[in-house]
């Protein structure tokens, strides 16, 4: 018989390096980010060399009680999924957060092993911790590592190894008399209700919740009335006896245990001002937070977007769009191919595709810089400094989170608003969060900016922020909905340390951005660039398709031309811009590559001014996103109809700020006043004005 694989589940608390544990032990890439909410679902793979041992890396939290998303994934998935042993991974550097998530553990009656991660830098810190009286205190395997350093990971995994399937050992005395009476008096009234083994093992963790008044736990085991009333006798005699509140006396008495723990195990220095507290107080100041915030996201564009950046990307354009199309030109009339193939492969899949990758090397920058901020920790803090500020446009602290990945992709952006617990937030936060330009915008960035702004530095900034204030508007005019009107909740988290960036860590979550970013040019696009090239070359004469070799008389032509009367009004009512606005659902990237394969040197023709591009490039920006994008709205929205929703807000705002651009930009630039002036002005002003006033004046 096949032997049953033997389940780890890695537990902890946001930040402290479960992540990267997983990795090592899995071989796996999983995102690594110095920040909290870097894994907001379980991820599961084999131990690294055995096929029967899985690994599972569940979401950071500070305790089991079902507040968050990702203590419900974790609780969840312990409760259901039942693993044979958990590894708890701790920082060395703050036990106590740990000690306090390991007595939860140990009520559930499941082995476990601590491991006290980043021993290295606690060390550094003057920190000596006891292990060896912590394991008599706590009655559980205790053991260092310093995961970042590929040290002590697998010797933990072997400590949980062989925990696995041993009963667990007695649990350390934490609360007063009266509480652990009451427990016990709990846990027999409820042990009737309990069927399996696995579920009478859990009785004394659903004792203390139960005591602590944890409703989804009473919901799960669908106790009686008379049952439900005896419960309530005991847990309110105890705390008429202790004059507090059930869930506070739980609470506290952990927490003492926790301080004690920490008191008589660890050996720390006085302390004294760190780098991190001295930092801090410019970097999250009142005053200069904001301001530090613009001047780093400034220079990251501009590292990425601006000359450098643009150097090397006009470098590798004229590599692959001119020298290797040339070379490849030369070679297939060398043997004759047809007109047709010809184009098909020098102006489709050449000219479509390497437009794209030539504007690798700025997002390759732009993707290193934002993983440099990540993994120092400065991303933590831009989330909170945010939070006051985000909460005025119903979004919350952590909505900054999804904006700032949504700057390398919408994908996992629109995931990660997972870790806004406040629904309207989490749904404004995924319907806007694609706001931002993600890297496959870029391209198109640099494409306007490049041939209509002389290549100015200050395009892709401004672009960002138009994109930030766009998730803001759409904050301010959505929450003033009925669709969006449940209450604000408490902003929590955790605030990592800064620290050196690991090379390893950046290096690995840029070879994963490029990558994807590559993968797609391999694919969709490819195979979007062939179709436009196809639809470029044929048309329709006398009924048939015939190869015409001229996009004048093309199938793509009149289709574009069927579209380009509703792009009218936003000032580029040609048929190729309206093409590539309809092939940016595939990739955004393709838009680009419309380009490339329609009019890579008449691009100036297309457009009537340099307002009208911008107004292209806005439009385009805030717009539906691509194919993959969608997807992840559906995924996180669990409903079509909001999926639309999300979709018909992002197009009709995105139509709305072009037109408005464009038109009103006309006016002051050349002066003209007509209907679609008139019109553009009554937009602006009564969307500012409905998001602006207050709810109580409209």
């Amino acid at each position: 018989m096949k032997q049953k694989p033997i389940k780890i589940a890695l537990v902890g608390n946001p930040n402290c390096g479960k992540t990267t544990v997983f990795n090592l032990l899995t071989g796996s890439a999983q995102y690594v980010g110095n920040r909290a909410g870097v894994t907001v679902e379980e991820k599961e793979a084999f131990l690294k060399g055995n096929k029967n041992v899985i690994i599972t890396d569940l979401p950071g939290v500070y305790s089991l009680s079902p507040y968050t998303s990702e203590e419900i994934v974790t609780r969840n998935y312990i409760l259901e999924r039942k693993p044979d042993t958990v590894l708890v991974v701790a920082d060395a550097a703050s036990l106590q957060r740990s000690i306090y998530l390991v007595l939860q553990l140990r009520d559930m009656g499941i082995p476990l092993v601590l491991m006290l991660n980043m021993i290295d830098l606690a060390e550094k810190q003057g920190i000596m911790i006891d292990t060896n009286k912590l394991k008599k205190l706590l009655d559980v395997e205790v053991c260092t590592a310093a995961a970042s350093k590929g040290k002590g990971v697998f010797e933990a995994a072997e400590l949980a190894l062989n925990s696995a399937g041993k009963p667990a050992s007695s649990k350390p005395a934490v609360f007063s008399r009266e509480v652990n009476q009451a427990v016990n008096t709990i846990k027999e009234l409820i042990l009737s209700s309990l069927k399996s083994a696995d579920e009478k093992r859990l009785a004394y963790f659903y004792a203390v919740k139960l005591f602590e008044r944890d409703s989804a736990v009473k919901k799960r085991l669908k106790l009686s009335k008379e049952v439900c009333g005896e419960l309530e006798r005991t847990v309110k005699a105890v705390e008429t006896a202790k004059k507090d509140s059930s869930d506070s006396l739980i609470i506290g008495s952990r927490y003492d245990f926790a301080e004690s723990a920490v008191e008589q195990c660890v050996n720390a220095p006085a302390e004294k001002e760190s780098l991190t507290e001295k930092a801090d107080r410019i970097l999250t100041g009142k005053y200069t937070a904001f301001p530090c915030f613009a001047i780093i996201m400034t220079a990251v564009y501009y590292f990425s977007a601006g000359p450098f950046g643009a150097f090397l990307s006009n470098i590798t354009n004229s590599l692959i769009t001119e020298s290797f199309a040339e070379t490849i030109s030369g070679l297939l009339k060398g043997i004759s191919c047809a007109d047709w193939l010809t184009a098909l492969i020098t102006e489709g899949i050449i000219g479509g595709v390497g437009t794209v990758l030539g504007f690798l090397p700025q997002l390759a920058l732009l993707f290193l810089m934002l993983a440099l901020l990540e993994d120092i920790g400065y991303m933590s803090r831009a989330a909170f400094i945010t939070d006051r500020f985000f909460r005025k446009f119903g979004l919350s602290g952590k909505s900054f989170i999804p904006m700032l990945i949504a700057t390398g992709c919408g994908v996992p952006a629109i995931m990660s608003s997972r870790t806004v617990e406040n629904p309207s937030q989490r749904r404004i936060t995924i319907i806007t969060s694609t706001f931002m330009p993600c890297g496959a915008k870029l391209p198109i960035i640099a494409m306007i900016s490049t041939v209509f702004f002389d290549g100015k530095w200050w395009v892709a900034p401004l672009c960002y922020f138009l994109g930030a204030f766009s998730v803001l508007l759409s904050g301010l005019l959505l929450k003033k909905t009925k669709l969006f009107s449940s209450a604000d909740e408490a902003f929590v988290m955790d605030m990592p340390s800064y620290h050196k960036p690991s090379l390893k860590n950046v290096l690995k979550t840029l070879r994963e951005r490029c990558g994807s970013f590559l993968k797609r040019a391999g694919t969709t696009i490819l195979l979007a660039s062939a179709a436009i090239s196809l639809l470029s070359s044929f048309g329709i004469i006398g009924g048939r398709i015939v190869y015409v070799g001229s996009i004048e008389n093309s199938i793509l032509k009149n289709i574009g031309e069927a579209l380009a009367v509703v792009f009218e009004p936003l000032g580029f009512g040609k048929w190729q811009p309206a093409v590539a606005s309809i092939m940016g659902l595939l990739a955004k990237e393709e838009l680009v590559g419309v380009f490339g394969v329609l009019a890579p040197d008449e691009i100036t023709a297309v457009f009537e001014s340099s307002l009208a591009a911008f107004s292209f490039l806005m439009f385009n920006l805030l717009c539906a996103p691509c194919i993959a994008a969608i997807s992840a709205i559906r995924k996180e929205m669990n409903s079509s109809l909001w999926t639309v929703f999300a979709l018909s807000y992002q197009t009709v705002f995105a139509y709305t700020v072009s037109f408005c651009i464009y038109n009103i930009g006309t006016f002051f630039l050349c002066g003209n006043i007509g209907f679609m002036t008139v019109a553009a002005f009554a937009a602006a002003l009564t969307v500012l004005t409905y998001g602006l006033l207050p709810k109580k004046n409209l």
